[in-house]
């Protein structure tokens, strides 16, 4: 005989740790990031980029990938992570209601699967910059990944009118 059909159980632990998410993981100014690896399109080197008079310092410029018109967003200040010291050679690729984006960054690194185990909220004391474009934080084994909101980092009002 069957239970009775009521309201489902609330997942254990056990369950929650076996549900994983996979992240490509950037550095940007020392601090690794993930970005859900659904909304990365590609990683590439960045070999010419053309500067676009009067954008904000966080709009590097724009590029011509694979026949694309790509605005490159250089994330270190996008981030409050500083200005670039030297030119960036790589970046991640990402569509946003759209329209393409090229995320300057200093390095990838590698895909990774994280579960739910090591997942927590964004902290209180995390630099405000941060918090308002990152969705939590993976406690790895030797530093903390924050993990991106593409959207909110994509969103341009809100940084416009707190400048």
């Amino acid at each position: 005989m069957s239970k009775p059909h009521g309201p489902r159980d609330p997942m254990t632990e056990t369950e929650l740790s076996h549900i994983k998410s996979e992240y490509v993981t950037v550095t940007v100014g020392g601090q690794m990031f993930g970005l859900p690896i659904a909304r990365v399109q590609d990683v590439f080197v960045l070999t010419q980029m053309t500067h676009v008079p009067l954008a904000p310092d966080d709009i590097a410029g724009i590029i011509n990938l694979r026949g694309r018109i790509v605005t490159a967003i250089d994330m270190r200040p996008r981030l409050g992570l500083g200005k670039r010291e030297q030119a960036a050679p790589m970046a991640v690729g990402i569509d946003s209601e759209g329209e393409s984006y090229g995320l300057i960054i200093d390095s990838a690194g590698e895909v990774l699967k994280l579960g739910a185990d090591t997942a927590e909220p964004v902290p209180v004391n995390l630099d405000d910059r941060l918090k308002r474009v990152a969705s939590g934080i993976h406690r790895l084994e030797n530093e903390l990944l924050v993990i991106l909101d593409v959207d909110r980092l994509l969103d341009f009002k809100p940084l416009e009118l707190a400048a």
